[in-house]
């Protein structure tokens, strides 16, 4: 059986993935779904040093402390650059990474690199009422309606209610890895979601003009979900099946 350590997004916290947690268990498997430092029911933590590497850090300790192997990591949006730094970390004990709705960063950059018209958005809203360097959620439905691609009631309500705050520094800061040639070796799957309203789609199209998956990434490592970016509420039966395919095709092998 493999061990599943689901890593949430910006705002978000692990409660994102309470629909998924309880297939990828009834399956067997032994589930994780921390909330980063500062986020989710860990938002009392959150203090303007609170950055990229306190959250890789946090979740390495996680890793060791438990004696986590065959790790099937797994990150969604922001955390696409925290699970390629823990995977970095810790390669010896990641069987599969897999990069939900997001980019794969390089050596060096920061997401203000990556995403530079939306970390200036932050800037700006940290200046207007967070103190300079805390970043308030989204809470008020954008685009067509919705947050994150999530559209319909009470799905809409319960994510704007539970998005906490999140320091400017886990978007400047940052990462660096230390072992590439074996972070190399570690399996990589994308999910992408192909939906969620035209709006959102030029927004996020604006937003990260780095295409993602990567234009050259195998089509048979890719898995389309029709849904916007926060499938694991949209979709969580269809995304707990492609996660599930990936254990199975390790036992295959």
């Amino acid at each position: 059986m493999s061990t599943y350590l689901l890593i949430h997004g910006a705002f978000h916290g692990g409660w994102c993935w309470q629909r998924v947690t309880p297939l990828l268990e009834a399956a067997g498997h032994t589930v994780q779904a921390p909330s980063l430092v500062g986020l989710g029911d860990r938002a009392e933590l959150l203090t303007p040093e609170v950055g990229l590497d306190t959250h890789v850090q946090d979740l390495v300790e996680l890793i060791v402390s438990d004696d986590l192997t065959d790790i099937i990591l797994v990150g969604h949006s922001y955390a696409g650059i925290v699970v390629t730094a823990v995977a970095d970390a810790v390669a010896d004990r990641i069987a599969e990474l897999v990069y939900i709705d997001t980019f794969v960063p390089r050596d060096g950059e920061a997401v203000a690199d990556i995403m530079p018209g939306m970390v200036e958005a932050f800037v700006a809203a940290a200046a207007a009422t967070g103190e300079g360097w805390r970043v308030p959620p989204q809470t008020t439905p954008m685009g067509d309606g919705g947050l994150y691609g999530v559209t319909d009631e009470p799905d809409l309500s319960w994510v704007a209610s539970m998005q906490t705050a999140q320091s400017l520094r886990t978007f400047q800061q940052p990462m660096r890895l230390r072992n590439p040639d074996e972070l190399a070796k570690i399996p990589v799957t994308h999910v992408h979601c192909s939906e969620g309203g035209e709006d959102f789609k030029q927004m996020r199209a604006a937003g990260l003009p780095r295409t993602f998956p990567p234009a050259d990434f195998p089509a048979e490592r890719i898995y389309v979900l029709p849904t916007g970016h926060d499938c694991m509420i949209t979709m969580p039966r269809e995304l707990a099946g492609h996660l599930l395919e990936l254990a199975a095709a390790r036992v295959e092998s």
